[in-house]
């Protein structure tokens, strides 16, 4: 789906303005919460949504409860299914795509999220320009991971049988956006994800490739646990 055929439908600040505003209120301290942001939700982001949970709960089993993982769109098809060729790549990659439904991107995400990872530039420019002091916990999913590797683990907070999750996971962020003004891209494409909406399941299997690449060391620093090969 091109952001294109999306914005056509109508004036992008009209969509956000409808939205009743609602004050932050101080977040749970015993879960962490994230937010992946695509244009339909039907694709990109039920894709990374689904591949963290699953990786979150193989290596973490019982205290992955300590997470929270969302997805939403800021053209979102709310209620819709998964675009059929997402769920295909899930499925190839073991992990269950039944019960999901689109969502539009509201205020009360951005407030709730501890940490929103984008698709594309531009998704991460919206979701900062909603407000909610979001700047600082807004990444594109690449970016995070390429700000992520560069983060020594020894100076996060060690998980502690899954207690301190929440806490190593928010030192993460605050490291990661440290470093971002010192760490640029080599190009502004290159910490992107490309929509496959409409293509064939080939470009979807290169999709569904490029977003677990980038979540497994994301998935690792969070958690202090490798993938398993």
């Amino acid at each position: 789906m091109t952001a294109a055929s999306l914005y056509a439908a109508g004036p992008g600040p009209a969509r956000f303005a409808a939205v009743p505003y609602r004050t932050a209120a101080p977040r749970p301290v015993d879960t962490f919460r994230i937010l992946f942001v695509c244009t339909g939700n039907v694709c990109r982001s039920p894709i990374a949504e689904r591949l963290t949970r699953h990786e979150l709960a193989a290596r973490l089993g019982a205290a992955s409860h300590r997470f929270v993982v969302e997805s939403a769109g800021t053209w979102g098809h709310e209620g819709a299914p998964m675009e059929a060729h997402a769920a295909t790549v899930l499925g190839e990659y073991g992990v269950d795509s039944a019960g999901f439904a689109g969502r539009e991107l509201l205020d009360e995400h951005v407030i709730d999220a501890d940490l929103v990872l984008t698709a594309t530039l531009d998704h991460r420019a919206q979701v900062i320009s909603m407000g909610h002091a979001a700047g600082l916990r807004t990444f594109t999913l690449k970016e995070f991971t390429r700000l992520v590797r560069r983060i020594d683990p020894v100076t996060l907070p060690e998980p502690r049988g899954g207690a301190q999750l929440p806490e190593r996971a928010r030192a993460l962020v605050r490291a990661a956006a440290a470093l971002r003004g010192w760490l640029l891209a080599a190009s502004p494409e290159s910490d992107e994800v490309d929509d496959p909406y409409g293509a064939p399941i080939g470009m979807f299997r290169n999709c569904g490739e490029e977003i677990f690449d980038a979540l497994d060391p994301v998935v690792t620093a969070l958690t202090g646990v490798h993938g398993r090969d």
